[in-house]
């Protein structure tokens, strides 16, 4: 098993339909009242390839695209439409998007997040493939620079700067990024005169853990 280091066609990625899905268990106990949990800390998206199938050169790219990837042997880099910015998707990157944490004066290797917030809760979410030559970091305020000021990582989502911010020195990054994902499927099952009069086919997408 590998992670390939390629991202799906964007252009065929974006008439997909999907979004996050989250595990919650469930007891109702005699009362009536409900226990609720969940096992998964994080939420894992799932998509359908096929939806964004427009032509006969479509269906070609993404049948290349999924035998290099072994079916469902190799990941990929997929661009979720309705979620690749650290920000708001109307608004351009800024390096004050998303603070990623605080200095303490020795730490120089930070990992990039994006916050969803709604009332009193946020979640974090970890972001680990974001796109080459989009990330923007800043400390206190202050933007930095790449090359001169901090490295990225962009197989990991891992920042590494030069010199350590300081203590309780806010920590601050914008970006945009990709989700890992692999087919879920082992088998696609088309047929051309089907396709030409408007069946599109289910090509099913699933985000895994990196």
């Amino acid at each position: 098993m590998a992670f390939h280091e390629v991202r799906f066609p964007a252009s065929l990625s974006f008439g997909s339909v999907g979004g996050p899905e989250r595990r919650t268990d469930i007891v109702t106990l005699a009362s009536g009242f409900e226990e609720r949990n969940t096992p998964w800390a994080h939420a894992r998206r799932h998509y359908d390839a096929g939806m964004g199938l427009r032509s006969l050169d479509d269906l070609s790219a993404l049948i290349a695209f999924f035998e290099a990837r072994s079916g469902q042997l190799h990941g990929f880099r997929w661009k979720d439409w309705a979620d690749f910015k650290s920000g708001l998707p109307s608004q351009p990157v800024t390096f004050e998007d998303q603070e990623i944490a605080r200095g303490d004066g020795s730490t120089v290797s930070f990992a990039l997040t994006k916050a969803y917030v709604s009332g009193p809760a946020t979640y974090v979410r970890p972001i680990s493939k974001p796109l080459r030559d989009s990330v923007r970091a800043g400390i206190g305020g202050v933007e930095k620079f790449p090359q001169s000021d901090y490295e990225v990582d962009h197989t990991t989502g891992i920042i590494t700067f030069h010199e350590p911010p300081e203590p309780d020195a806010p920590v601050t990054a914008g970006f945009e990024f990709d989700v890992p994902v692999r087919f879920d499927t082992d088998r696609i099952a088309v047929s051309v005169a089907s396709f030409q009069a408007g069946e599109i086919p289910q090509i099913p997408v699933v985000e895994v853990r990196v």
